[in-house]
């Protein structure tokens, strides 16, 4: 029977055992390959460097070749013969020297953890109950392989495929298999074990944000456990002899840089130490003296070092002593991240701070974000929960973020908002549109939250605010009557009456030691701009824009 190879090139494969098996990681591999841009761009923990796809199709390569290796050197010997120790040692082997990245090394422990369950049982069929069994020996070896795993990633997806179906096992009639089985039933059961803990991968995969923070924020799941998936859809279609199962494609991240400390280490640096005695722990500490993200994997003659670093000479002259450094790949995170931001559209150099208003009016909503602030609804009464405000925060685009609330109602509810979300956030006291207007010109995207609260807030002590509206009610000392203009400066009511004669009294008071003059007119200003540009008329340089506010006619401020 032949098997095709590498680049076309076509293999003489004598044991059709060997080739059922071949058969199998390719098309995991295919499938991978098919969607390896896709979970390149849902990459963002732990950086988001958009090369978790091109790592696991690195690993699954690496065993591909190793499997037509022992089927051109088996000389007609069945797996049997040749025997499942010795396969098993050169899968896993090959998987952990092709492994690049996170996701690359957590991929070859998988497979390490899977293969030494089969070899550990001579003579069994793979089955349901085999199959259970390498699932749950293959999370523990990944689990085993992270100094501090997190949940919600591949590790959680794995861990609870195998319980998925470790729990069904009882309730399948056919979950061991006689030795008289053909190929054919042992396909179709196999099939059968895999899809349910498929399933259970992809209620996992889609459960992750709600484990991992970062994923949230990015509103993606997480790039590995979903290539994972996408790798045993491709393996029970091959079973089947049919279309893998329904995998439903992921958008990309939105996400504007390496949400882990590794931002401040350049080079992603993976290499593997061949030896005698190597002991995994004895140079865990010494790599985190000049790096993050450390993975020491293998075992007494290899081992597989994978760390982010500045130094990657440093990194591997730690080995010098202990063994032959080979396979060495150093790529550099910057680069991957710029062209990852750039094949998504995002900016290559993303700002530091973000701000967030609370806003109602149409005209509001377009001057903010002319400043390149992201506004929140907060309705005719400038309300929103402090959910909300937590919602649009985590929404705005940068891990720094300062909130104008636009309303003293509206302040508390925003510090409570800041103190659960994980952005650093500040809060800057704007108790109206018109004010935070004012402070939302002293943004600058470049220093962080609490640089642009202090500058916002020296801006608004400069600033002297006012409006006129509709009185809502008869005033008690009989000074005017409901739906009478009444003005105010501040917090002072100043002027009333008619409308004209009430913002003239207003833009009197605010014309006294100010430079500039800001008026936003309302949805049912009773002036026309004409008007209102005739009664501002003066030495104070006058600024009058839409607004498109509920309730308030004008607003206004001063500097």
């Amino acid at each position: 029977m032949a098997a095709t190879g590498r680049a076309g090139e076509r293999r003489t494969v004598s044991d059709p055992s060997i080739l059922r098996f071949r058969a199998l990681v390719e098309a995991g591999l295919g499938a991978l390959e098919s969607r390896r841009e896709e979970v390149n761009d849902l990459n963002v923990f732990p950086v988001a460097d958009g090369d978790t796809g091109d790592n696991m199709v690195l690993t699954l390569r690496a065993v591909l070749q190793e499997l037509d290796r022992l089927a051109d050197a088996s000389e007609g010997r069945t797996i049997d013969d040749i025997g499942r120790d010795e396969i098993v040692a050169s899968v896993a082997r090959a998987a952990l020297l092709g492994a690049r990245g996170n996701s690359g090394v957590i991929l070859s422990q998988l497979i390490r953890g899977a293969a030494e369950e089969l070899a550990s049982r001579p003579g069994e069929l793979v089955d349901p109950v085999l199959i259970g069994a390498a699932l749950a020996r293959a999370a523990d070896q990944a689990y085993g392989s992270v100094r501090d795993p997190a949940e919600g990633t591949i590790l959680t997806v794995v861990r609870e495929m195998a319980h998925r179906v470790a729990s069904e096992l009882a309730h399948m009639d056919d979950a061991r298999l006689g030795a008289n089985a053909s190929a054919g039933e042992q396909n179709a059961v196999v099939a059968e074990v895999i899809e349910r803990a498929l399933e259970a991968g992809q209620e996992s995969v889609n459960r992750g944000p709600d484990l991992l923070p970062v994923l949230r924020e990015a509103g993606v799941v997480d790039a590995g456990g979903y290539g994972l998936t996408v790798l045993l859809a491709g393996i029970v279609g091959a079973l089947r002899g049919s279309e893998p199962p329904q995998i439903d494609h992921q958008a990309a991240a939105r996400v504007t840089h390496p949400q882990h400390a590794s931002s401040t280490y350049r080079y992603c640096t993976n290499f593997a130490v061949t030896g005698t005695d190597l002991e995994l722990r004895r140079f865990i500490n010494e790599l985190e003296q000049i790096g993050d993200s450390v993975l020491v994997v293998g075992d007494q003659t290899t081992l597989k070092v994978h760390v982010h670093t500045d130094d990657p000479d440093g990194a591997t002259a730690l080995f010098a002593d202990a063994g032959a450094v080979s396979h060495l790949d150093v790529a550099d995170m910057r680069e991957q991240v710029e062209r990852r931001d750039q094949r998504l559209g995002a900016p290559p150099s993303p700002a530091v701070c973000g701000a967030l208003a609370v806003v109602s009016g149409d005209g509001m909503r377009a001057l903010f974000e002319s400043l390149g602030v992201r506004v929140l609804d907060g309705g005719p009464t400038l309300n929103p929960s402090t959910y909300d405000l937590l919602a649009a925060i985590h929404a705005t685009a940068t891990e720094q973020v300062v909130v104008l609330p636009n309303s003293a109602n509206v302040v508390m509810a925003a510090e409570r908002a800041a103190e659960l979300s994980d952005k650093a956030v500040s809060v800057v006291r704007s108790g109206s549109q018109q004010a935070g207007l004012a402070a939302a010109v002293s943004l600058d995207p470049d220093r962080s939250a609490a640089e642009n609260e202090a500058a916002m807030a020296q801006t608004l002590e400069r600033v002297r605010t006012g409006a006129v509206a509709p009185a809502a009610r008869d005033d008690a000392r009989g000074r005017f009557r409901a739906g009478d203009a009444v003005g105010f400066v501040d917090d002072e009511l100043v002027a009333w009456g008619r409308p004209r004669e009430t913002l003239r009294g207003v833009l009197e008071r605010l014309a006294e030691h100010a430079e500039l003059i800001t008026c936003l007119r309302g949805a049912e200003a009773p002036l026309d701009d004409e008007a209102v540009q005739a009664l501002a008329a003066g030495e104070v340089e006058f600024e009058l824009s839409v607004g498109g506010q509920p309730r308030y006619w004008w607003l206004l401020s001063a500097e």
